[in-house]
C-alpha cells in the first residue's frame, strides 16, 4: 500500500521504488555506521575517564588504531553502495523515464496533443522530470532512509534514558509536523510557479516562430512589453514561493537544532540531581551531533518534494491517458475505405455526425464542402489518428480501430496541408517516406514530384541543409519534398489534405498529373477546395455541417442544377467556364 502510494506521489515506476527501497536501506546502514562510529569515541573516551577516576590502564593504542581503520573501510564501502543506490541507479531511471514517455507519447491518439500546448509537453518531458530526478537521487532514500535509521537510535536511547532522549528528540517530530503541515500553502505556490512559467514559455516560443508577422505589423514593442510583464510575474511568484518555502523550512530547521540546547538542560538537571553521570550526558551529547545530521539534506530538499508532486501528476496524467492499441497483423481484403455511420466529437463538440460513404480501391474519392464541414477529420480518422466517438472504419473488410496504429500505417501515404520537415538534408526528408530507400528511389519520387527544378538551385542540390521545418524553402517547395516523401513509400493508400495548396496554377498542374499516373491502382482519398482539383476523381463525397450532404461523381453533382458541389464549381470559376 505504502508503495503504491509512494509510486503515484512520485511518478515512480516498479524499478523505481525498487530502487528507492535500496537507496534508503543504505542509507539507513550509513547512518548507523556513523553512529557507531560515535561509539568508538565514547569508548575511548569512557576508558579514558576511568583512568582518571580508578587508575585503570588505557586500553591498547592498537585495539583503538584498528576500531578506527575497520570503521574507516566500513565507511567507504557502505557510502560507495549508497551513492550507486541513490544517484547510479536513479540517473538510469531517468533515461528509462525519458524514453518511457516518449514511447507513451509516440502511442498516444494525435487528439491528445490538439488539447495540449507544446510547451507545455516539453516542460513535461525535461523540466518535470528534471525535477523528480533530483527528488528520487538526492531526497526519497535519504529521508526514508533517515526516518528508519531515527526510530532505531530512539529506541536504543530510550532504553538507555528515556528522559534524556525526550529532550533529544522532540524537535524531530514536531519539525516534520510543520513542515508537513505546510504542505497545501507550499503545492498553491507551486502549481502558480508552474502556470506562469508555461505562460512565459508560451509566450516566447509564440514571439520566436511569429517573428516575421510581428515585425510587418510593427508589434514588437506591445509583444515585448507583454513579455516583460510576463517574465516579471513569474519572477515575483517565484519569490514568493522561495519565501513562503524558506520560511517553514528554516523554522523546521530551527526547531530541530532546539534539541541541543533541551538535552543541554535536561542533562545539567538530572546530573546535579544525582539521576545520571557525566558520561551518560556526554553519551547524548555526541548522539546529538548525528542525529540531525541526516535529515540536513531531506530538509532542504523536503520543499521540492512537495513541489516534485505537481510534477509527477503532469507525469501520471500521460501514462494513464489510454493509447490507441491494436492488433499487431493488418491483413486486409483490398483497401476499400468503409465510413459507417461514423460520428465524432472533438472536445464535446461534434465534428461529423453519422457520416457513411465508401472510398474504393483504384479510384480517387474527393472529399469536398465549406471550411469546417470535417473533410481533414475524415482523413486523420481514416489513418486512425483519432478514433471514431461512434460507428465504424474498414479498409478491406477490417475495422481499423482494432489495429496497431502504427502497423496500419504502413499501408498510408499522407501528403496533409501543414507540412512538417526536419532541418536536414532535401534528400534525407524525402527518403523519410521509405526507410533505407536508395538514392535513385529518393531522385525518381522528387522528379515526380516536380522538386528538381528547385532542388538544383539549392547551393548544394539534394546535399543542402533546409533547416527547421524547411525555413529555407517557400511554401509550395515544401510541399512538393512532402509530396515526393509519399510518392516513395507507394503505400496501397493515399490520403492527400490540401496537397497542392500552395503550389501555382503551372506546378499544380505538373503535381497533378504526376500524381494521376503514380496513384493507379490505389485508393485515394483527396481533400481539397479548388474545385479544378477534383476534376479527375472518380467520386465526390459532398460534406456540410459533418454530414453527407450529396455525393457521385463529378459530372453528376455538377450537372444537377440544385447540388451544392455546384454551386462551390460556379463560385470559383466566374471568370472561367467549368468542364467536364
Amino acid at each position: 500500500m505504502i508503495g503504491k502510494s509512494l509510486k503515484r506521489k512520485y511518478a515512480l515506476t516498479d524499478k523505481g521504488l525498487k530502487n528507492t527501497k535500496k537507496g534508503a536501506a543504505w542509507t539507513v546502514v550509513v547512518n548507523l555506521l556513523m553512529m557507531a562510529g560515535m561509539g568508538i569515541l565514547y569508548f575511548l573516551m569512557q576508558k579514558y575517564m576511568d583512568t582518571l577516576t580508578k587508575g585503570s590502564p588505557l586500553p591498547n593504542a592498537w585495539i583503538f588504531l584498528a576500531l578506527v581503520i575497520a570503521f574507516f573501510v566500513l565507511s567507504f564501502v557502505t557510502h560507495l553502495q549508497q551513492y550507486r543506490a541513490t544517484y547510479g541507479l536513479v540517473y538510469r531511471e531517468i533515461k528509462d523515464t525519458r524514453i518511457g514517455l516518449a514511447e507513451r507519447m509516440r502511442k498516444l491518439p494525435l487528439g491528445y496533443f490538439g488539447k495540449r500546448d507544446l510547451a507545455d509537453l516539453t516542460e513535461t518531458i525535461m523540466g518535470d522530470v528534471n525535477r523528480l530526478e533530483h527528488v528520487w537521487s538526492h531526497c526519497l532514500g535519504y529521508l526514508y532512509g533517515a526516518f528508519i535509521s531515527t526510530a532505531i537510535i530512539a529506541v536504543v536511547l530510550f532504553i538507555y534514558d528515556w528522559r534524556m532522549a525526550i529532550a533529544c528528540l522532540w524537535g524531530v517530530p514536531v519539525a516534520f509536523i510543520l513542515l508537513f503541515g505546510s504542505r497545501k500553502v507550499q503545492k498553491k505556490y507551486s502549481q502558480k510557479l508552474k502556470a506562469d512559467a508555461l505562460a512565459m514559455s508560451d509566450n516566447i516560443q509564440e514571439s520566436l516562430e511569429n517573428v516575421r508577422e510581428i515585425r510587418a505589423t510593427n508589434r514588437e514593442e506591445e509583444y515585448l512589453k507583454r513579455l516583460y510583464n510576463k517574465v516579471d510575474k513569474f519572477e515575483k511568484t517565484n519569490r514568493k514561493s522561495e519565501l513562503v518555502v524558506g520560511v517553514f523550512v528554516n523554522a523546521a530547521s530551527v526547531i530541530m537544532r532546539l534539541g541541543v540546547a533541551t538535552t543541554i538542560l535536561a542533562g545539567a538537571s538530572l546530573i546535579l540531581s544525582g539521576n545520571i553521570n557525566f558520561m551518560m550526558l556526554f553519551m547524548f551529547l555526541m548522539v546529538i551531533t548525528r542525529i540531525y545530521a541526516p535529515f540536513d539534506q531531506s530538509l532542504a530538499l523536503i520543499a521540492e518534494m512537495f513541489v516534485s508532486q505537481v510534477s509527477a501528476n503532469r507525469l501520471n496524467e500521460i501514462n494513464e491517458t489510454p493509447t490507441a492499441e491494436g492488433a499487431e497483423v493488418f491483413k486486409p481484403k483490398g483497401h476499400d475505405i468503409v465510413f459507417e455511420n461514423v460520428s465524432f466529437a472533438y472536445d464535446s463538440q461534434n465534428v461529423l455526425d453519422n457520416v457513411s460513404f465508401t472510398a474504393k480501391e483504384g479510384e480517387i474519392t474527393a472529399l469536398v464542402g465549406p471550411s469546417g464541414s470535417g473533410k481533414s477529420t475524415c482523413a486523420r480518422l481514416a489513418a486512425r489518428l483519432w478514433d471514431v466517438s461512434s460507428g465504424s472504419i474498414k479498409v478491406g473488410g477490417v475495422d481499423i480501430s482494432s489495429v496497431d496504429p502504427e502497423v496500419l500505417l504502413t499501408d498510408y501515404s499522407m501528403v496533409f496541408q501543414d507540412v512538417v520537415l526536419f532541418d536536414d538534408t532535401v534528400m534525407e526528408n524525402i527518403r523519410l517516406g521509405k526507410h533505407g530507400a536508395s538514392d535513385e528511389e529518393v531522385l525518381a519520387a522528387a522528379k515526380a514530384a516536380n522538386c528538381s527544378e528547385f532542388v538544383e538551385k539549392l547551393p548544394e542540390g539534394y546535399k543542402t541543409v533546409i533547416g527547421e521545418n524547411g525555413a529555407k524553402l517557400s511554401g509550395g517547395e515544401r510541399q512538393r519534398i512532402s509530396i515526393a516523401r509519399a510518392l516513395l513509400k507507394d503505400s496501397p493508400i493515399v490520403l492527400l489534405d490540401e496537397a497542392t495548396a500552395s503550389l501555382d496554377v503551372e506546378n499544380e498542374t505538373k503535381v497533378q498529373g504526376a500524381l494521376s499516373r503514380l496513384l493507379a491502382g490505389k485508393t485515394v482519398l483527396v481533400i481539397a477546395h479548388r474545385m479544378r482539383t477534383v476534376e479527375a476523381a472518380d467520386k465526390i463525397v459532398v460534406l456540410k455541417d459533418g454530414k453527407v450532404a450529396e455525393e457521385g461523381s463529378p459530372k453528376d453533382l455538377y450537372n444537377d442544377e440544385n447540388s451544392i458541389f455546384r454551386h462551390m464549381a460556379e463560385l470559383q470559376s466566374k471568370s472561367a467556364s467549368w468542364t467536364v
